[in-house]
């Protein structure tokens, strides 16, 4: 089939098996602010699987986890320790984010809705996020004309699903789906449904992080150079890369936290960019989780055609 003028390996509805794919392992790092540390998790396996089955893994995330903030807080040791820590089965509600015009792919359609591999794009986390014990319903922020997509899939998932209008803005889409979520839920989880590629092996990461800390957020190390300017585009600095990261979702964070955070958005009249920087604002630590390159946003043209070959690559 065709994908915006680009060709596409297959016309029927089909997930990538993903075949060891594995995760590097570091404990958490402190970077030289204070409120905000990493973290990594042991090597795990994926077996390979295909749609609707998803995605499933041979090994348990296994977390030594060190950090100096929070240190009485956290299990140390033993690879046993993440079942101490982990996430209750049962306890998340997904906040899937479908809202988006997403004008730069110059498409007739949202980019979330377009055909990867067959599929709809915003399909790929959908499903991921259903399979996983942790949660218990996805509540989908979208335009009422696209909720067939997900209501058509109901058959193939074991968990609640949820609707909510999108906003003006990210946050007022992410506020409108928090109102639906399950006063019982102890996690928030909060996805841009143009990243079909996020594994469960970093949701789970970050599910432990934001359970421990109470805000988390995958993100990856800044690969490029990146130079300050001021208003005449004249360099100002070259910073240092080291102690920077490029933002990622699923972005995790406890419901009492995210309600104090909103309160306080919306009585000073404050814009945020993404969900963890409303936690922020409230002077409350954020842990990065490192995730995986490959969890990327499908923006543009050149996005489709990468994620079509990353998800070529893995199921070969």
């Amino acid at each position: 089939m065709s994908i915006l003028g680009f060709s596409s390996s297959s016309s029927s509805l089909f997930y990538p098996k993903f075949t060891n794919l594995e995760i590097p392992s570091k404990s958490f790092i402190s970077l030289s602010n204070s409120n905000i540390l990493v973290s990594n998790s042991k090597i795990s396996s994926f077996k390979a699987t295909q749609y609707p089955k998803i995605i499933s893994f041979t090994n348990a995330v296994n977390s030594t986890i060190k950090c100096s903030a929070t240190a009485s807080l956290l299990t140390k040791g033993s690879d046993e320790s993440l079942g101490t820590i982990g996430v209750e089965a049962k306890s998340v509600s997904v906040i899937l984010l479908a809202g988006g015009k997403g004008t730069r792919m110059g498409a007739s359609m949202p980019k979330q809705y377009l055909p990867l591999l067959g599929q709809p794009i915003a399909l790929y986390s959908f499903y991921t996020f259903s399979l996983m014990p942790e949660v218990k319903e996805i509540i989908v922020v979208c335009d009422p004309s696209y909720r067939d997509i997900f209501e058509d899939a109901k058959d193939k998932i074991q968990v609640n699903l949820k609707f909510a209008l999108p906003g003006k803005e990210r946050q007022d889409s992410v506020y409108s789906g928090f109102q639906a979520v399950d006063s019982n839920s102890t996690l928030l989880c909060i996805h841009d449904s143009a990243r079909p590629l996020v594994s469960s092996i970093d949701t789970k990461k970050v599910l432990i992080d934001g359970w421990l800390v109470g805000a988390a957020v995958l993100g990856v190390h800044a690969k490029a150079t990146i130079k300050e300017a001021n208003t005449a585009s004249f360099v100002v600095k070259t910073l240092d890369r080291k102690t920077l990261w490029e933002m990622q979702t699923p972005q995790v964070i406890k419901p009492e936290i995210l309600k104090r955070g909103f309160e306080l958005v919306y009585r000073e009249g404050l814009e945020v960019t993404d969900d963890v920087s409303i936690v922020e604002h409230l002077k409350h630590p954020v842990y990065i989780t490192e995730g995986s390159y490959t969890n990327i946003k499908v923006t543009t043209p050149d996005d489709l055609l990468l994620a079509e070959r990353i998800l070529n690559t893995t199921s070969s």
